[in-house]
């Protein structure tokens, strides 16, 4: 265990490397529409916060951060995506995990694994959901569902010191047809 992973006598793990206010104004929002594609500039920022850990089944122990996104377009400064949730790290197995909700009636639980990183290098985290699955799924509110219906999640996070880059591509099935809706930035950690 490395004392820089290391929060009030928690080991995080990779998720210390999350820890702090990030700040971003390279967001591309590729989004679905009826009769093609909607490509959004965005800015945002992202909060996560070290808040303990938790025992499960007095046997499982992992390593929480909570997060809090807000992205608003640059063509009208408006909020087009408010998300929160949970980053996990259960050092026994090397897994990582991110839940979320979003505010259309839709949450998932995304899983993936770190075996090794090092936290004076780049550490990056790969988390996917899918829908139908009991473990890292996808569940959605029957109008979701029935007219906008999440497939499959994936989230890549790359972090080197102060610099973060991410992307995330959510599988839809939208106005009839299958849809790759996309997002990507980079951000600069602006409080640690």
């Amino acid at each position: 265990m490395s004392d820089v992973n290391v929060i009030d006598g928690i080991d995080y793990g990779p998720l210390a490397a999350l820890v702090g206010t990030w700040k971003g104004d390279k967001g591309v929002d590729k989004a679905p529409e009826p009769d093609g594609e909607e490509k959004n500039l965005y800015y945002e920022t992202i909060i996560y916060e070290a808040i303990g850990d938790v025992d499960n089944a007095e046997t499982q122990n992992l390593a929480v951060l909570r997060y809090h996104q807000v992205v608003s377009r640059k063509s009208n400064d408006e909020v087009f995506h408010n998300e929160t949730g949970y980053w996990m790290w259960d050092a026994a197995t090397g897994t990582v995990m991110q839940s979320l909700s979003i505010p259309r009636g839709v949450a998932l639980l995304a899983g993936g694994s770190v075996t090794e990183f090092d936290t004076s290098k780049e550490i990056v985290l790969e988390v996917k959901a899918t829908a139908g699955e009991t473990t890292f799924g996808i569940v959605q509110q029957p109008f979701m569902e029935k007219n906008a219906k999440t497939l499959s999640f994936c989230h890549t996070v790359s972090v080197e010191g102060d610099k973060m880059v991410y992307s995330e591509s959510t599988m839809l099935d939208i106005y009839n047809k299958e849809y790759d809706h996309t997002d990507r930035n980079r951000l600069t950690r602006v409080v640690g």
